[in-house]
């Protein structure tokens, strides 16, 4: 298993331009949390202007670009750029490659 963390950076408006595409991006993102793939998202910050999503899985990476280039935050605009990095986790319960003191 492997995780991954899809970041975004939202435009200026993104809180009054959300509202047309909130329900489907919800849809899209517990759909993946049903899938096993997406472990936990949502606004960073007190702007919210940056998203975070965490995915786990044998293709995490894969996955959470997948799911950025379907999700319509994305093709809607809403987001400004988006970025999927590989996430080594060492500590805690569910880490991929526990390392223990």
């Amino acid at each position: 298993m492997t995780h991954a963390v899809l970041q975004y950076s939202y435009r200026d408006d993104y809180l009054e331009a959300r509202e047309s595409y909130r329900s489907a991006h919800l849809a899209l993102a517990w759909a993946a949390v049903e899938r096993g793939d997406l472990v936990l998202g949502g606004a960073v910050g007190t702007g919210p202007y940056e998203g975070l999503l965490v995915f786990k899985g044998e293709n995490a990476v894969e996955r959470a670009s997948d799911f950025a280039s379907a999700d319509p935050y994305v093709t809607s605009g809403l987001v400004t750029s988006w970025t999927v990095r590989p996430w080594a986790t060492v500590v805690g319960v569910d880490a991929a490659s526990p390392v223990q003191p």
